[in-house]
């Protein structure tokens, strides 16, 4: 018996191949034009974060927190330490050092906080701008710009696994780390956006190997975020992979740029220290910045990682402690497997160093979301598990959908963290 064409396959095929080669134009569009679509994804991106602040203020916040009974989203852009960035850039530092009139013991004050975005913002409000509003203004531009060099890292090939398409992953990648759910932070008067420009922006000039510029955006790093332990981690690996390749081709080693890397290595150890020098001088005491730092509940003089194995034990005792050690090592098998292989060295020891220094310095506290805003390459790590084949080796067909998928899980925790860690209420406080 001969077999009938089936009609409803038949007539539905062409349409099957419209919506394929629709969308592999719109792919073709956004490659061709990258820059343009980071914009876009950026914009719509704010917006989302945007709205669900309105939601969130509108429907969540208790008007306890913000002193009046009709919370707006503007309130949520002067809460958490908003409020003190806000004291720095309008009334500077307090001197002498704050103590609690009880005992004498120094307690919290704005010293823990690096001065670089404060100053910045408070160019705007100079001119007559509201605290928040020029908060907004700084941080939308650093924000995009900062997701550009991302990008633009992302496509380096040097010192990485060969990768065909790696112009699309790192599209993708840098278009999914807009969707980071703590990416409200880039609108509300916090560092986050500064310091992603100077973290990012000192990596790339690194593996472009201009190091006098990134000697000197190393030395903005001092005052902007306290991780230049991480970063110098970074261009350590990256030295030992110049060295490397220098051998392997018997060319001299460094020839022609020893003295920025002199300069280049002074400056991390400088950045390191360039703030609490700072502090202990204006305040005349030396110990000043790490005596602040222990009034908000830093405590290094426990050990590294001491801190969030003890309250993995408290909270669920050995399955919280084999549970946050199983996260450490799942990441760390991605950084160093299949999925991180197509990222440059520098990046890579970058996505090991930076949350593993947190994890040894900064107490178990809800902001480590926020904090991890400034681990990139786990954007890129997410395309790859997304778009690629288990071996890593090519894309999917239908790796549209499963970024999609992803985007959309992602949406849903912009939603999560603004209305969990976002907003106020005094006796439950969650800080952002």
């Amino acid at each position: 018996m001969a077999l009938r064409p089936d009609p409803g396959r038949a007539a539905g095929e062409p349409g099957r191949l419209r919506g394929t080669a629709g969308r592999d134009a719109l792919v073709a569009r956004a490659l061709a034009r990258p820059i343009k679509t980071i914009v876009l994804v950026y914009v719509l991106t704010r917006l989302l974060a945007l709205a669900a602040m309105w939601a969130a203020a509108t429907w969540v916040q208790n008007p306890a927190g913000v002193g009046h009974l009709n919370p707006t989203v503007a309130d949520l852009f002067g809460l958490w330490d908003a409020q003190w960035y806000r004291r720095i850039a309008e009334g500077g530092y307090p001197v002498p050092l704050p103590v609690d009139p009880q005992t004498g013991i120094i307690t919290y004050s704005a010293w823990a906080f690096y001065p670089a975005f404060p100053l910045l913002v408070r160019a705007g409000t100079a001119i007559g701008l509201p605290f928040p509003v020029a908060g907004l203004l700084v941080n939308l531009p650093l924000g995009l710009l900062g997701a550009l060099i991302v990008w633009r890292i992302f496509g380096l090939a040097t010192h990485a696994a060969p990768q065909a398409h790696r112009d699309r992953l790192a599209l993708v990648a840098a278009c999914l780390w807009c969707f980071y759910p703590a990416t409200g932070v880039l609108l509300i008067p916090y560092s986050e956006a500064l310091a992603l420009v100077v973290i990012a922006g000192t990596l790339f000039l690194v593996m472009r190997r201009s190091y006098w510029l990134a000697a000197l955006t190393l030395l903005g790093l001092g005052y902007t975020r306290a991780v230049a332990p991480a970063l110098g981690l970074a261009i350590l690996v990256h030295l030992v992979a110049r060295a490397r390749d220098e051998r392997r081709s018997g060319t001299r080693l460094f020839v022609g740029d020893r003295w920025a890397l002199i300069v280049l290595t002074v400056s991390v150890a400088v950045s390191a220290l360039a703030w609490p020098a700072t502090v202990g001088m204006l305040t005349g005491r030396p110990s000043a910045f790490f005596d602040v730092q222990k009034a908000w509940g830093q405590e290094p003089q426990n050990g590294p990682f001491v801190l969030w194995l003890a309250w993995a034990w408290e909270a669920r005792g050995v399955f919280g402690v084999a549970l946050i050690v199983g996260i450490v090592a799942a990441y760390l098998a991605l950084v160093a497997g299949r999925h991180g292989q197509w990222l440059p060295l520098e990046v890579r020891a970058w996505a090991l160093a930076y949350p593993l220094y947190l994890l040894a310095v900064v107490r178990p506290i809800t902001s480590m979301w926020r904090f991890l805003l400034l681990d990139f390459p786990a954007a890129a790590l997410v395309a790859s598990v997304a778009m690629r084949t288990s071996a890593g080796e090519r894309i999917v067909p239908h790796w549209r959908r499963r970024v999609a998928l992803v985007a959309l899980a992602l949406c849903a925790g912009i939603a999560w963290w603004t209305v969990a860690f976002l907003t106020y209420v005094p006796w439950a406080a969650t800080p952002p």
